[in-house]
């Protein structure tokens, strides 16, 4: 290892160090500096396509699980471990990683215990986007350009806390200075959407905060608590659900209220897409089993989701709503942690069963009436790349350009590593300049870096190839690709009314 007592400064943009000690002895070595204005960009093209391009685009953030009444009432945070600690698993996970006890992850210990434990387990990420991540959210909204470490972790605490009871530092603030002008937050049919009523009466908060239809629950038969939840819909709706086609217009009147408030987004979380096509007679046979409480089999289940999801494609189509689908998890797998702290906890992995016939089949079964609607398809496992990429080719049509998406790397795959196997495989396969681009899903108000990371790798990746001779130097298409994926693309596919 290099000792540092024997480098000399030579450049500012980069450390060009001499060492006089032996073994090294003659030997110049460059490096970059850490995370500086060309964090991510290596060639000559790159930097010009961010900095002069992608860099100061606004951001459309059409899918996160951000609390619309954190927005309404202006949240302020009084310490850095609410705002980055409180419910973040990606950072959980690396904390149990090294080791840490639950007392400092999700336990009683004190704030500034917590985010000491993740500073020095942090200092251990090497190659995990967190380091990335966390040292932008550090730099963009903190002004701290050290690296955080269980040395540094008083000094970034006093500091982050302080800039933290700043004006500028609330929730909408942040939003502002972020340059963020639309969010879609992630909502349950039979939400009220109370918050969301009040911020659109708002004229004080100029950022539009839509809600996304997510029906999972309303899907899910066979989770223990579905019959439960049947009655909560047939409340909200006036409905009593007593076969498919009472849940279908209990579902319909909830869509329409929905649209009401300006939704025009769906979410699904799937294990897999599936296609298990049966008669309606069959699907209200099972649904009448679960709703007297009685089991189903996995046959079974497969038929209710597939007549399920085949019903909800075809009501986005009429709306001119977009069809997002994520795919590729399989939850909760630590039963004991799950005992004690629930879902969303950190104890996710990927799931590598997803057929794409059935997935083709899926798609088919809705464009042979011309009931498609646009549609973004997600998959955590990243070996379904290529497979999403050539479906999207079988379906796509002329009512928006890319009517069929890939979604961006997701979770597990939102790193450099993934989004560069993403970007690669749809511009192989499909056409990477329709591409919707960067969303953040995620719960933390400061997540909103990860917009600026995917820019910067997206501007190397292109830059490589035209620097590598393998497309022109053609700065007028150029930025068209890049500002397009970036933002503009978004803003066409989804047409939200700002």
């Amino acid at each position: 290892m290099l000792d540092s007592t024997f480098y000399r400064f030579l450049d500012f943009k980069k450390r060009m160090w001499y060492n006089e000690a032996n073994p090294w002895k003659g030997k110049v070595i460059i490096m970059q500096q850490f995370m500086n204005e060309d964090f991510l960009l290596k060639t000559e093209t790159a930097k010009h396509l961010f900095h002069d391009y992608a860099e100061s685009l606004p951001i459309y953030d059409y899918h996160c699980h951000i609390s619309p009444k954190e927005i309404w009432e202006n949240k302020s945070y009084e310490n850095i471990t609410q705002v980055w600690l409180y419910g973040d698993h990606y950072k959980w996970r690396i904390m149990r990683a090294v080791g840490i006890d639950e007392k400092y992850i999700t336990g009683d210990s004190t704030d500034y215990e917590k985010f000491e434990a993740y500073a020095k387990a942090l200092s251990y990420s090497i190659g995990n986007p967190l380091y990335h991540w966390s040292h932008l959210e550090l730099q963009r909204y903190f002004g701290y350009t050290g690296y955080l470490n269980g040395d540094t972790a008083e000094e970034v605490w006093n500091l982050c806390n302080k800039k933290l009871q700043e004006d500028d530092m609330s929730v909408r603030n942040i939003i502002r200075k972020s340059n963020v002008k639309l969010i879609c937050t992630t909502d349950d049919p039979v939400d009220d959407l109370k918050w969301h009523k009040v911020l659109a009466e708002d004229d004080s908060f100029e950022v539009k905060v839509l809600p996304a239809w997510r029906p999972d629950k309303a899907m899910n038969l066979e989770k223990p608590e579905y019959p439960e939840y049947m009655k909560k819909l047939s409340e909200v709706s006036g409905v009593k659900i007593a076969e498919f086609a009472d849940l279908k217009e209990a579902l319909l009147k909830r869509m329409e209220f929905f649209a009401q408030m300006g939704c025009s987004v769906s979410d699904h979380a799937l294990e897999y897409v599936m296609y298990a096509p049966a008669a309606e007679e069959k699907v209200d046979e099972i649904l009448k089993k679960r709703l007297n409480g009685e089991s189903i089999s996995r046959e079974e289940e497969m038929i209710f989701k597939t007549a399920f999801m085949q019903f909800v494609g075809k009501e986005y189509h009429k709306k001119n709503w977009v069809m997002q689908i994520h795919y590729g998890c399989k939850r909760d797998n630590n039963a004991f942690m799950y005992e004690q702290l629930g879902p969303d906890t950190g104890y996710d992995c990927i799931n590598n069963y997803a057929p794409s016939a059935q997935t083709a089949d899926f798609l088919n079964s809705l464009i042979a009436s011309n009931e498609l609607p646009k549609t973004i398809l997600y998959s955590l496992n990243p070996n379904d790349n290529e497979a999403i990429g050539t479906i999207l080719g079988c379906f796509q049509g002329t009512e928006a350009a890319g009517k069929i998406q890939q979604g961006s790397a997701w979770w597990f795959n939102d790193h450099k590593t993934g989004m560069i196997a993403q970007m690669t495989s749809l511009a192989n396969l499909g056409l990477l300049a329709n591409f919707v681009g960067m969303l953040t899903d995620s719960r933390s108000f400061l997540s909103y870096t990860r917009h600026e990371y995917f820019r910067r790798i997206l501007c190397e990746l292109i830059g490589g190839w035209v620097e590598n001779g393998e497309y022109p130097a053609d700065y007028k298409t150029l930025k068209e690709i890049v500002c397009g994926i970036s933002y503009n693309n978004a803003v066409d596919y989804f047409g939200f009314d700002l």
